[in-house]
């Protein structure tokens, strides 16, 4: 099939690396969420060869994301998986998650239920990297960003840029500290938030029983989820 292709992610894709190899330098196994074309996956496994770059969307766009895949065989992605973040989630822990372009596109209720279910796939001291426009005090922080706001929600009601200081209280709820909220080309913005409770992907487990794994294997911490919609 002839891979998709988003133009904006040929642009942001340098300034964004540049976040990822200061908060994910020590990091493992990396799920990303709303992988879309998959050209971001590419090119961050690429210039960052010792993470494993887990790609998942919904299934529509499964087969645009294997394609990228398969056409770079790189060693460091393994195929796509079915995540719909209100739906089931994958039981496994990871020590970073990173999504783009993602918040404004989903409904409210997604972004609540993908905060929800971030303490589930998220081990200790994990951190959740997340790039995309946001609104501050209720304000747009840009003549552009209030028009493309309108633009998304000519396209469909649901859509529209997301107030940071709401995602953040979501972010605290799950357990969530920021750690950098740094600001983008084109008004966007990239924040950093870093686990602060749970289970650690590896060290000292909850009740203080050392627990260790095989990260040369790419184990992640393997668990059910009981939540309904994780």
């Amino acid at each position: 099939m002839e891979k998709p292709h988003a133009p904006s992610c040929e642009k942001n894709r340098e300034v964004i690396l540049d976040v990822l190899r200061q908060h994910f330098a020590d990091r493992h196994h990396v799920l990303e969420i709303g992988s879309g074309t998959g050209q971001h996956a590419i090119f961050f496994a690429e210039h960052l060869p010792h993470l494993t770059w887990q790609t998942s969307d919904r299934a529509e766009n499964l087969p645009g994301i294997a394609a990228w895949l398969d056409e770079a065989a790189l060693p460091n992605t393994p195929p796509p998986l079915q995540l719909d973040v209100q739906q089931t989630w994958p039981a496994r822990r990871h020590d970073a998650l990173f999504s783009a372009n993602t918040l404004h596109i989903m409904p409210w209720a997604a972004v609540e239920s993908l905060f929800a279910c971030l303490p589930g796939v998220m081990a200790g001291g994990a951190k959740l990297t997340i790039y995309g426009p946001f609104n501050y005090g209720g304000q747009f922080t840009s003549d552009s960003n209030a028009s493309f706001d309108r633009w998304l929600k000519e396209k469909a009601p649901h859509q529209g840029i997301r107030d940071f200081e709401k995602v953040h209280a979501l972010a605290q709820e799950a357990g969530l500290e920021l750690l950098e909220d740094r600001a983008m080309p084109s008004n966007n913005r990239c924040l950093v938030w870093q686990m602060v409770r749970g289970i650690e992907f590896g060290g000292v487990a909850a009740g203080g029983q050392e627990r260790k794994f095989d990260l040369a294997d790419k184990q992640p911490v393997e668990r059910l989820l009981h939540s309904k919609t994780c």
